[in-house]
């Protein structure tokens, strides 16, 4: 089974692109996510989880979400082998995601969220309308 859920923050905002000759939309992103903190003296540390999607999914995120913004993912992990421009094999791992919920409203300010609520949700599933809506406060 190859499946990742991943809760962060997006490093930069995404990078929209699309294919030659069909038009597929491609979005790129990185995801910086929390690594668990066993020491409190310690300094939060920081995975930074790079991200691609398709489509729709693509242009949702291209849209809607922005540097800073929580951000969940779910997809699977995905691992190609190419040659750079100096002829050596490089690896580059992603996660090619399938589904993903915006955590964050898209006119929220960073500062103003704490960690224990979110202004809004809204989960995007493909084939859904993609226009966010703001549910209030979600008690969690």
């Amino acid at each position: 089974m190859n499946k990742i859920q991943l809760v962060g923050r997006l490093a930069k905002d995404p990078d929209l692109r699309f294919t030659p000759g069909n038009g597929t939309a491609v979005a790129k992103f990185t995801l910086a996510v929390n690594r668990p903190r066993l020491d409190k003296n310690k300094p939060q540390e920081a995975d930074f989880i790079n991200c691609v999607c398709f489509g729709k999914r693509a242009e949702a995120v291209a849209n809607y979400v922005q540097k800073g913004h929580l951000f969940g993912v779910s997809g699977r992990l995905q691992v190609s082998k190419y040659v750079d421009k100096t002829n050596e094999n490089r690896w580059s791992t992603d996660v090619v995601v399938e589904d993903f919920d915006f955590l964050q409203g898209r006119d929220n300010n960073n500062s103003n969220n704490s960690g224990s609520s979110f202004q809004s949700h809204q989960s995007y599933e493909f084939g859904e309308d993609i226009t966010p809506i703001n549910d209030g406060d979600i008690p969690f």
